[in-house]
Formats: structure tokens, sequence, C-alpha cells
């Protein structure tokens, strides 16, 4: 089943209590909270007090995307705040094997994600530790950015290496992700799709989600 993920990156940061809840009546399950430090990727979103402020308010699974340096200083921080899912770079971690154990230990899921760039062999030998990929497909840093073709390849030969070594997780794609790019990558073995502007930047979000998963369907059938 393909799960549309919307980033909070994209929403009114003004009235966040009425965005999360608005896409929460429209049946989204999974809110992506993009973590920025300004140091691993050029820009600064916000930390654990505001992830703690919005838990009270939402049921959706929160999946924390930590594109910050030394994520191994905050890993804890963040499930306290309310992470279900915490998301770490593989080019961020010293000692990932270390790191993904951290995170498990918190009673929560690990999950790892890759810039456009970096090769998947970089995670070959701890595909058995974790419980979903994130493949970026725009370089990450900034909303709004134009989908990067190459991923849907990589999505493909990621998928194939996990059937070599019987591994049954979800592929997560985060960016340019719309009602155009979603038929490419679901096609290619992507599972869980993070939207941003495509769904917090419409005027109507529930007609949006249902353009992106209509797509899909078709592609699926």
């Amino acid at each position: 089943m393909v799960e549309i993920a919307p980033s909070l990156l994209s929403a009114d940061f003004s009235r966040l209590e009425q965005e999360i809840g608005d896409i929460e009546q429209l049946g989204i399950k999974m809110l992506h909270l993009d973590v920025m430090d300004g140091h691993f990727v050029p820009n600064i979103t916000f930390g654990p007090g505001l992830i703690n402020s919005l838990r009270p308010l939402s049921k959706m699974i929160f999946d924390v995307h930590l594109m910050i340096e030394q994520p191994e200083r905050y890993v804890v921080d963040f499930v306290k705040a309310g992470a279900d899912i915490v998301t770490v770079h593989v080019e961020a971690a010293v000692h990932l094997h270390r790191l993904l154990a951290l995170i498990k230990e918190q009673g929560v899921k690990a999950a790892v994600a890759l810039n456009p760039a970096t090769p998947l062999s970089s995670i070959e030998w701890i595909l058995p530790q974790l419980d979903m990929v994130l493949l970026m497909s725009v370089n990450p840093g900034f909303g709004g950015q134009a989908f990067i073709p190459e991923a849907v390849a990589k999505i493909r030969a990621l998928k194939t290496m996990m059937k070599e070594q019987g591994i049954e997780i979800p592929i997560q794609v985060d960016g340019g992700i719309n009602r155009d790019t979603a038929p490419l990558v679901v096609e290619a073995g992507a599972e869980i799709l993070v939207a941003g502007s495509a769904v917090f930047g419409q005027r109507d979000r529930g007609d949006a989600i249902r353009q992106i998963l209509k797509g899909v369907a078709m592609v699926r059938e």
C-alpha cells in the first residue's frame, strides 16, 4: 500500500495546529518532520521543542528526518519529544551501526537516508538493522525543489538489493514528489512518498492527495 507523508516544512507555521489537524482529517497517517541544523544542510528548521508541542495534537506517526551533524547527540531528545521513526543520514554518521542500535534502544523505528549522489553500497551491510530506507530525490536543505530523475533507477536498484537479502522494508522517497513524479517512484518500488508543497502548498489538500494517489493507482493496476 502506498502512503503519503506530508512534510511539515511546507506547512504554514503560523497555524500548525490547524495544518496538521486538516491533513489528519483527510486520512493521513504519517507526518514527515524535517530537522535541519544549518551545518549538514544549508537551512535551519526546528528542534525537539516544536515536535514536543505538536505531539499531543495528533495521533499520526511522527516520522522525524534528522538532517543534522552528529545525530547521535540528539536522538534521545527527539524520541522523548515524540518521534515514532528516526531517520539519520548515512553521510552524517561516523558509526552508523551503533547509531541505529541507539535509536532502537529507545523503542522506536530506525531508518537511514541517502543523498542523491550517495551509493547504495553504503547501506548494504546494515539493511537487516533497518525499518525503512529513505532515498532523497533532491539534494536536502530546501523545500520545493525539482525531482532528480536518476532517483528512479536508484529505487529499482535498492529494491533488487533488498530482494537479494530477503529483506522487506518500505522505501521512502523525499523530494519533488507530486502527481507526475509519484507514479514513477512507485513503479520503481517506493511505498512511502514524502510530499511537501504538493500537499501543504495546495488550496485543496484533499484533492491534491487524491490526484497523487490516482496516478499511483494506475501504475499499480
